[in-house]
């Protein structure tokens, strides 16, 4: 028994033409998206480069401030083997009043010495824990009026970006929106390949017009034969040297 089939509409078939002209207005925008990228210049990345050494910076203090406490700790613990050696030293040399032979004043006597010795190399060590916390703090003085300049930058930078963005984002924004609708009348494979090759162009074009007779991409000549197929719009056509699709300057709304 036959079944009957609901008839579904066809989907619109696109020419060559009006593809090569949906890809040409599809690369106007993102162009136009380009140029409002390049307003905005170097300002993301250096507002990124800020915002990382500001890390840094406060990182290298914390780190100071850390060594600062542990040179301190250290400088209490020399200070009271000072005081347990002083207090051993008037321990040995009460006792060389009571000693009964030469062999014990001998003893005490080098034990005296020893705790001598001891309390310099203590303070020794004082004046170099000493030394350190004062080059650390002249560290954290020049690393905070570093880390001072560099917030300051960075609130300028912010502010300018932000400025700009401000001023850019609605014409942005639009045409993403219109380059989000003209994508989707676009088939997948074309779209595709459009988007690679403008990922791969130093400068964006991925759909050139021909100037002069070269490929106004990479400006490589292009043989009489190809600018007439590119003219008749019948299929489309990639420079050979660079790859971009080409289109020829009337399509593109241009006079020669």
């Amino acid at each position: 028994m036959a079944t009957s089939k609901q008839s579904q509409p066809a989907e619109k078939e696109f020419t060559v033409e009006e593809k090569l002209k949906a890809l040409y207005q599809l690369q106007s925008m993102m162009s136009e998206i380009d140029k409002i990228k390049t307003l905005r210049g170097e300002l993301p990345l250096e507002v990124q480069d800020l915002e990382d050494e500001i890390v840094g910076l406060e990182t290298r203090l914390q780190n100071y401030q850390t060594e600062i406490q542990d040179c301190e700790k250290a400088v209490e613990q020399q200070k009271n083997r000072i005081e347990e050696s002083k207090a051993l030293i008037d321990r040995y040399k009460a006792q060389l009043d009571n000693v009964r032979n030469n062999r014990e004043f001998d003893n005490l006597t080098k034990e005296v010495e020893y705790q001598g010795l001891e309390i310099e190399f203590s303070e020794k060590k004082i004046r170099e824990f000493n030394d350190s916390i004062a080059h650390k703090k002249e560290e954290i003085a020049s690393c905070a009026e570093k880390l001072d300049g560099r917030k300051a930058d960075l609130e300028q930078k912010k502010n300018e970006l932000e400025q700009i963005i401000s001023e850019t984002k609605q014409d942005e924004e639009k045409l993403r929106e219109e380059a989000k609708d003209l994508e989707a009348s676009i088939e997948p494979r074309l779209l595709t390949a459009f988007k690679r090759i403008r990922k791969g162009a130093r400068n964006g074009l991925a759909v050139v017009y021909i100037e002069r007779g070269s490929c106004g991409g990479c400006f490589n000549k292009i043989p009489p034969q190809k600018q007439m197929d590119i003219k008749l719009r019948k299929k489309i056509i990639v420079c050979e040297y660079c790859g971009r699709i080409m289109i020829d300057p009337e399509l593109a709304g241009v006079e020669e």
